[in-house]
């Protein structure tokens, strides 16, 4: 990974580089998942080909992150190995088998900060691929 001073978390943008543990560019970020809210970084999102699904990194597994890149502790290999992300749904409602019609409980369930709707779209990955071969 080339130089450049450590950023937070909170900055990672869709279309930044990803590269594994060895400095091997291996993708794009697609999604930051979090709640910036309380300062919980839950993973990221990564494209890491244009057809592909998207990969789902968790926070443990992310090294490094400089300006318009971010540094995995994974090899090129465990990557490729990845689950697929499934995006988080913003709010869910639990209905206890003892609460009456009325009542419900809602948990707030931690959604992306960075969400846009053409996240896993092929248009957005062929952007992604373009800045990844030519540059931003």
């Amino acid at each position: 990974m080339t130089g450049g001073d450590p950023v937070s978390w909170f900055l990672i943008e869709p279309g930044w580089k990803v590269d594994d543990a060895q400095g091997e560019e291996v993708g794009s970020v697609d999604e930051v998942v979090g709640d910036s809210s309380n300062d919980i970084f839950n993973g990221l999102s990564i494209s890491t080909s244009l057809l592909g699904r998207p990969r789902y990194v968790p926070s443990e597994q992310v090294g490094q992150i400089t300006e318009g890149r971010v540094q995995l502790k994974l090899a090129k290999a465990q990557v490729e190995h990845l689950g697929e992300f499934e995006e988080p749904p913003t709010s869910a409602a639990i209905s206890p088998e003892a609460a009456g019609a009325f009542r419900r409980a809602e948990a707030s369930v931690e959604a992306p900060i960075h969400s846009h709707g053409e996240r896993s779209n092929f248009v957005t990955r062929v952007v992604h691929a373009l800045r990844r071969t030519f540059g931003r």
